[in-house]
């Protein structure tokens, strides 16, 4: 991959990492929001709860996905962004450009999506 390619892939990513930090501080900052007013009954309590749940389980799974872009940027200084952590084949172009943090190609995304992938790394 050549070195134009491969600064367009780093801006993409950064950009994404900054947007997701950004939603996992917000959601941090609502899910402690929602425990200030001691005011409330039971049933405020309970949705309260509730809700303070759901926003920090969409920060697990942003934060999940921070993970990857992290690992992605390292594999663009390290040299191994674009080939498939699996097969090692060329991700495809089009997988990059919609998924630029992805591990796989499609056929072995496809593979571990069926729990029938064995990794060679």
């Amino acid at each position: 991959m050549d070195k134009k390619r491969k600064d367009y892939y780093k801006k993409k990513l950064e950009a994404k990492k900054e947007e997701l930090l950004r939603h996992i501080a917000a959601e941090e900052e609502a899910g402690r929001e929602t425990d200030e007013d001691t005011s409330q009954d039971i049933g405020d309590k309970a949705a309260n709860s509730y809700t303070k749940e759901f926003l920090f389980s969409q920060s697990d799974g942003e934060r999940a996905q921070l993970q990857l872009v992290e690992d992605a940027i390292a594999r663009l200084q390290n040299g191994g962004f674009g080939e498939c952590e699996a097969c090692g084949e060329p991700v495809q172009q089009k997988r990059l450009e919609a998924v630029p943090w992805t591990r796989h190609c499609i056929e072995c995304q496809e593979k571990q999506e069926q729990g029938i992938l064995e990794e060679t790394q």
